[in-house]
């Protein structure tokens, strides 16, 4: 992951080739509007944050979850599923996209389909997939403006060593390890998922 400097042009292509010490103060339209090349950025504290791309084994957990969870929430009609392409606005003015991202259809009230600007706040479940590139603090921090956004569950997953840590706040509540299941609790109701499906081996 690297820090991208952000300029004071209005032209948003340029903040990828041009550094400068000032900080811009970024408009939807602007980070919209960045190249579609591949990468994936945030918008934190004034600054682009390029995600990177990610490896194959982060990619496969994250379509093995986003698919049990479309399945559960579309068939009972609970709320929407998105992917990591997916920004959502904290009242920081920060740009935040999770790995997988649900929300409650109460918050989709009024709505026949999904902006194309940004959603409000914090998803109801954040889920993260760490890479080898995350540092504590940049977790730590992201879920704590998850929850300051209203965030009501996060997940996060370790790929290489095999548990989940799962938060209803600021602070860790519980490890799952492979012989535990994943609940969605009030959040998804209904929805269980056995760890150990998240981090199987390949068998054809």
């Amino acid at each position: 992951m690297s820090t991208l400097s952000s300029p004071s042009t209005a032209n948003p292509t340029e903040t990828l080739s041009e550094q400068s010490p000032e900080k811009k103060t970024w408009t939807d339209a602007e980070f919209m509007a960045l190249p579609k090349d591949g990468h994936r950025y945030e918008l934190v504290n004034g600054e682009l944050i390029d995600m990177g791309n990610s490896g194959a084994k982060h990619g496969y957990v994250a379509v093995i979850l986003s698919a049990a969870l479309f399945n559960h929430v579309f068939s009972r009609k609970l709320g929407a599923v998105m992917d990591s392409s997916t920004a959502f606005k904290m009242k920081s003015g920060n740009k935040r996209s999770p790995d997988i991202s649900f929300i409650d259809k109460q918050r989709l009230q009024g709505m026949e389909e999904l902006p194309d600007s940004f959603l409000e706040g914090a998803p109801d479940l954040a889920v993260e997939i760490l890479s080898p590139g995350n540092t504590v603090e940049e977790m730590h921090n992201k879920i704590v403006e998850y929850f300051e956004n209203a965030a009501r569950l996060v997940w996060v997953i370790h790929p290489n060593e095999y548990y989940v840590l799962v938060y209803c706040s600021p602070q860790p509540d519980r490890l799952l390890k492979s012989t535990d299941l994943l609940d969605g609790e009030e959040v998804i109701p209904g929805f269980t998922f056995a760890v150990s499906e998240l981090f199987q081996k390949l068998s054809f």
